[in-house]
């Protein structure tokens, strides 16, 4: 699907998804060329539009700087990460950019919000957007925010996870599997920051990008840093979280051995009084009609005196 915005004769922007419009467009008169999932013929006729080759999906994924971000004479190439969180999961999808003098060409495989959020602006506030350059800077600011959004949604699932552990409630394995799981999300939100940290790096170092749009960048640059901390922060905080419950754990299993142990030792004397007795020779307190009495009393004596024992020593 192909989704053209363009410039009309009242200096107004319209959209259109006729793919044969875009041949009769002045390069001066186009904002935007989102392709959403294109077709061969949508992509062949964009390149022959732009006179360039537009990035594959395994293009687009490459993690080598060089594959990231370049330049020509004429235009910007950039290829990006955008994150689409789930109800357990979070997933990378590549989008790529070009900036192509005035208008920019993005080629994407899934629905993002960041992308309809600006389209409906561009209709709406055209004059916000004159240029592809002030629509990028728009798509990063409102992904910024989405990206804020979802650290700010994970410290509250941490403080969750804290409370539970305050209150002492069960921290078994599941717990432990929650943890991680929500450690393998900071990554990947993190992954994505910087990705765009990076990017944007690139662009203001850039000679085409206009003043007017380095200074929103610069901005957008102090807001990526600043969620990088926050994450940082999460990341030491679900180190410390996992410490502890790996402590309450092990203090758990200590406790079951210390049963265990307790009783092995408790036993250990009846069993004892209860072997010698056992022998076929002759042994005192043998022949009486107490002799069963008497040693139950011994038994529970020297069970008596090992308990006094261990209170003493502090091991109970």
């Amino acid at each position: 699907m192909i989704e053209i915005f363009y410039k009309n004769n009242q200096q107004a922007f319209n959209s259109t998804t006729n793919l044969g419009d875009l041949r009769s467009l002045k390069p001066e008169d186009v904002l935007w060329i989102d392709l959403f999932d294109p077709e061969g013929e949508e992509k062949r006729t964009v390149e022959e539009y732009l006179h360039t080759t537009l990035q594959s999906r395994a293009q687009a994924e490459e993690i080598e700087s060089s594959s990231r971000y370049w330049e020509d004479d004429a235009s910007i190439f950039i290829n990006t990460n955008f994150l689409i969180p789930g109800p357990e999961n979070y997933s990378m999808e590549s989008v790529s950019f070009i900036l192509w003098h005035n208008a920019i060409v993005s080629v994407r495989q899934t629905p993002l919000r960041s992308f309809t959020d600006i389209q409906r602006r561009i209709i709406s506030g055209f004059r916000f957007y004159p240029t592809g350059y002030h629509v990028l800077a728009g798509i990063l600011d409102n992904r910024i925010d989405l990206d804020a959004d979802m650290i700010e949604l994970m410290s509250k699932e941490l403080e969750q996870y804290s409370r539970r552990i305050s209150q002492g409630e069960d921290v078994g394995e599941d717990f432990l599997i929650d943890i991680n799981q929500l450690q393998e999300n900071t990554m990947l939100v993190r992954e994505n920051i910087v990705d765009k940290q990076r990017m944007i790096s690139s662009i203001l170092k850039s000679e085409k990008t206009p003043d007017e749009i380095n200074s929103k960048l610069s901005v957008q640059l102090r807001d990526i840093t600043s969620l990088i901390n926050h994450t940082n922060f999460i990341f030491e905080r679900l180190e410390y979280m996992q410490n502890t419950v790996l402590g309450l754990i092990n203090l758990e299993q200590n406790n079951i051995m210390k049963i265990f142990t307790l009783v092995s030792v408790l036993l250990m004397p009846p069993t004892l009084i209860a072997s010698f007795y056992g022998m076929n020779i002759g042994l005192p307190l043998l022949g009486g009609k107490w002799d069963l009495v008497l040693i139950s009393v011994l038994m529970v004596v020297v069970v008596a005196i090992v308990i006094y024992v261990f209170r003493r020593r502090k091991m109970l």
